[in-house]
């Protein structure tokens, strides 16, 4: 469930890697203007910087958003299934089913619908727009889970869908990612005043990567909050569509899952514990909130 994010988070870093380096390269083989001014800070005044900082950033977030379903569809390996094809029983079902709470959600455009080959108990939906949207589920949930703790948690994905929270979550990475490069500047500028004059360009190109990495890190902490806070939404997003009762036990199916996963040493079983129930630091970093307390206020709905 938290994979799309995952997928947005990593995307977002290597896309604004990739922008520093082939930025980089041109400005080395171009005449755009100097490094650094002469008191040997950035050659670009803080309000143009600022400017170039709101471009790169938004534009990093728009183009992760746009790989976002091509790129789990690429890492998570997932056979999209074609309502035309010839499917299993229990694959067609899979596909009715999520298109039925599609149209439900009032969806003009039905999500692709697929599955991935993992023990994990998973599943996660992504995707640029409500136009080109992915919900996918792990063969481990659909073999672990009855009928309806499983529409129950395609519920889930689709009020995701629904909710447009790709692309809410795109603004925010937007803006987090404008404060990535902003500061990631400005700190490689100072580290750079440290070092002689031949080394200046490479140590700044080397210091704002590992500024930019340092940074969205921490930004992501930011990304992990509202992404909890999307969460409780989806849920109730979820019981609207399926029912209560279905939702709740969805959930509950979740929590058994986890609480034997805990006492399992199996890879695959660790992996299901990625959804919730972090503690401590790890809790800032986790994209679901606890299950108890999903679990909880979706019983005072």
């Amino acid at each position: 469930m938290g994979k799309r994010i995952l997928f947005f988070l990593l995307t977002n870093i290597l896309v604004l890697t990739t922008i520093v380096i082939v930025w980089s390269v041109i400005r080395s083989f171009t005449d755009i203007g100097p490094m650094y001014n002469n008191s040997g800070g950035l050659g670009i005044g803080y309000v143009s910087l600022g400017v170039f900082s709101i471009l790169i950033g938004f534009a990093g977030a728009f183009i992760s958003l746009a790989m976002s379903r091509w790129m789990a569809k690429k890492m998570m390996k997932v056979q999209v299934l074609d309502p035309n094809d010839n499917l299993s029983t229990a694959e067609r079902q899979l596909v009715e089913r999520v298109h039925r709470l599609s149209r439900s959600a009032g969806l003009m455009h039905m999500p692709e619908v697929g599955i991935y080959r993992s023990q994990e108990v998973n599943a996660f939906a992504t995707g640029p727009s409500k136009k080109k949207s992915l919900v996918a589920v792990s063969s481990g949930l659909l073999n672990s889970m009855d009928d309806d703790a499983v529409e129950g948690v395609l519920a889930h994905e689709v009020a995701h869908v629904s909710n447009g929270d790709m692309v809410t979550m795109t603004l925010l990475q937007g803006v987090i990612n404008t404060f990535v490069v902003f500061l990631s500047r400005i700190a490689a500028s100072i580290v750079s005043n440290f070092v002689s004059e031949e080394m200046r360009f490479i140590v700044h190109i080397g210091s704002i990567i590992v500024f930019q990495i340092l940074f969205s890190i921490l930004g992501s902490m930011v990304v992990m909050a509202y992404s909890r806070h999307r969460e409780f939404h989806a849920d109730r997003g979820g019981a609207d569509l399926a029912g209560k009762d279905k939702m709740q036990h969805a959930l509950q199916s979740l929590k058994n899952t986890v609480n034997n996963a805990k006492d399992n040493t199996n890879d695959d079983a660790i992996q299901t514990m990625k959804i919730n129930n972090k503690g401590g630091f790890m809790k800032l970093l986790s994209s679901h909130p606890d299950m108890d307390e999903r679990i909880r206020r979706l019983e005072q709905k």
